[in-house]
């Protein structure tokens, strides 16, 4: 029989594709534009975050303090690697949302399932010259051409069928349109943690993003408990790890959001888990549904490394909680 023999999470923010000028300088003449939400899900501008920011903001923002987060950052993404690698995983579920990417306002789902035997990550267009935000984006993509990556069909095959038995209306998608390939959520996975280790993937896809149908709290904790029970019943006897891939908070980092799921998930306290307000998980906070998922599908095994660095990037304290852990 298979099981779950280790779990992760990752951000996949732009940020981790960015160089550390960018950090420091390069977000500050950009972040206006971002949607920002305040804490009881109400929109609101750059200029009104800034405005309620601590008056000590300068100090978290120094060319020092960010060059130190950015080393840090670095460290967690080569250790979580080298954790990926070593669980010698036969198939890696990953749990991600998709942003007008494969899916649009014309058909959204809530949960999709991929179950081709491949799927390709694309290659990486030429970005203009002085477009430093561009050539962050397309680093995660391929260098030279296109890559077909091996997806483990059968054990997609067995979770939407269960999933259906479960009570959970399920897209399934046997394989992509001709010019499309696996969206940000998947292609940062193979970037940074698979591409000297490549192993057999599931892509699994929550509408965290778009509104209207987000799955709330409580629905991604009975996703991921179904998720781990049916992997537990396949038939094969395989190592099989499950990957939250986005979030924490952003646009606005709220570490007290990013520790206290953080803490739930070390005590496996899905009460928690589900009782979080979704007016808390808008824009790239809903990423934290993610997270949300595999906690639920992993409840036999012990949050044991995770590293947390507000990634903080201007006055306004705008940028992403950046977050890394292995379950074991």
């Amino acid at each position: 029989m298979a099981r779950i023999t280790a779990a992760f999470g990752s951000s996949h923010s732009v940020m981790l594709t960015c160089e550390v000028e960018d950090w420091i300088s390069r977000f500050r003449d950009r972040d206006h534009v971002l949607p920002f939400y305040d804490r009881q899900g109400h929109p609101i501008t750059y200029d009104d975050a800034l405005a309620h920011a601590p008056q000590n903001a300068a100090e978290y923002v120094t060319p020092a303090a960010i060059a130190r987060r950015f080393a840090e950052t670095q460290e967690a993404m080569d250790r979580l690697r080298d954790k990926v690698t070593a669980a010698r995983l036969d198939a890696l579920v990953i749990i991600g949302d998709d942003q007008y990417e494969l899916f649009h306002d014309d058909h959204m789902p809530s949960i999709g399932i991929y179950y081709g035997d491949t799927i390709a990550n694309a290659a990486r267009p030429t970005a203009p010259e002085k477009d430093w935000y561009k050539r962050a984006q397309i680093r995660r993509l391929e260098a030279g051409r296109a890559i077909d990556y091996p997806c483990h069909g059968a054990l997609a095959l067995h979770l939407i069928h269960g999933l259906v038995e479960h009570g959970f209306d399920v897209a399934a998608i046997r394989h992509l349109r001709e010019g499309q390939a696996e969206g940000h959520a998947y292609s940062f996975v193979h970037y940074r943690y698979l591409h000297q280790h490549v192993v057999p993937i599931v892509p699994i896809f929550l509408n965290t993003y778009h509104p209207p149908n987000q799955p709330l709290p409580r629905r991604c904790v009975a996703f991921g408990r179904a998720l781990g029970e049916l992997i537990a019943a396949f038939p094969q006897d395989l190592r099989v790890g499950v990957m939250a891939s986005g979030g924490l908070s952003h646009f606005l980092v709220e570490e007290d959001l990013d520790r206290g799921v953080l803490d739930a998930i070390a005590r496996k306290d899905l009460d928690h888990l589900v009782r979080l307000d979704p007016k808390r998980l808008q824009a790239g906070s809903s990423e934290i549904r993610s997270w949300i998922t595999v906690a639920a599908a992993a409840t036999h095994l012990d949050l044991g490394w995770r590293a947390y660095i507000p990634g903080y990037r201007t006055l306004a304290l705008s940028g992403t909680g950046l977050g890394f852990a292995e379950w074991t």
